[in-house]
């Protein structure tokens, strides 16, 4: 009868061990499971996302001048996981075509927008772009997945330092960032062969047309924070002459020359 009862007794530990396996494995695939349909369900709202900035590209190209995005440009823009780079209170939102708090002050742009203003920079693999204003990495890992190296500049340095760590989480090695004031640029990068500034600057800073390639571009909203904003391709020839074109009415945060902490 003792060994009946110690035999039991292993048998019992055993089953135990074993349920408890089976339990883990369970958990296991229910939560792999559950990624897999997080990930397909931030897939399709990526390309309904997609979808809705292609209409609007169509609504706007007589103001823009373009009528469809580039492939290079859609492709980045499906790619990107864009809910890696809004705060975990608007994960949910982070597919919605329309700006989100990002805290401080600041806003991730209108995906449209970042599209339009990526696709105005016509720029490809060997590339080297800056970038003023990280906020929150977005618009620089949109960028990352288009061009050679992406120079990001933000004041705001919380913001920065976050940007910096979601663009490293997310496995973007050719975006460097910096603290700083990005009205100075970031002269010894320079030259670019593409600017983008995604705050509005009263007037285009002359150290950021220095720092453009001839045959470059620059796409900058300029105006003051409450009146009209324009958003602008600013294009330099081979001369070094400098000439410049509206694309579209535009809202954008002040462009900000004082480190926020």
């Amino acid at each position: 009868m003792p060994f009946f009862f110690l035999r039991t007794n292993r048998d019992e530990r055993g089953c135990g061990i074993v349920a408890a396996l089976r339990a883990g494995i369970a958990c296991l695939l229910l939560g792999l499971n559950m990624n897999i349909e997080a990930a397909e369900n931030f897939e399709a709202r990526r390309a309904a996302m997609v979808a809705e900035i292609e209409d609007m590209m169509r609504e706007t190209r007589r103001d823009t001048g373009r009528a469809a995005l580039s492939d290079r440009v859609t492709n980045a823009l499906l790619k990107v996981e864009r809910h890696r780079f809004v705060p975990e209170s608007q994960v949910g939102h982070a597919y919605y075509n329309r700006p989100l708090s990002i805290g401080h002050g600041q806003t991730i742009s209108q995906p449209y927008i970042v599209a339009l203003m990526t696709d105005l920079l016509d720029v490809g693999p060997g590339d080297k772009v800056l970038e003023v204003g990280t906020g929150s990495g977005y618009q620089a890992a949109v960028l990352a997945e288009i061009v050679r190296a992406v120079y990001s500049i933000e004041i705001v340095e919380p913001l920065g330092r976050e940007a910096a760590r979601a663009l490293a989480a997310a496995g973007y090695r050719n975006v460097h960032t910096r603290i700083g004031d990005g009205y100075a640029g970031w002269p010894e990068e320079a030259p670019f062969d593409a600017i983008i500034v995604t705050a509005a600057a009263p007037n285009v800073p002359q150290p950021l047309i220095d720092q453009l390639k001839a045959g470059g571009r620059l796409v900058i909203p300029v105006g003051a924070q409450y009146d009209a904003q324009s958003l602008y391709v600013v294009t330099k020839d081979a001369r070094g002459a400098i000439s410049r074109r509206k694309a579209l009415d535009v809202r954008f945060v002040p462009l900000t020359r004082k480190p926020i902490n």
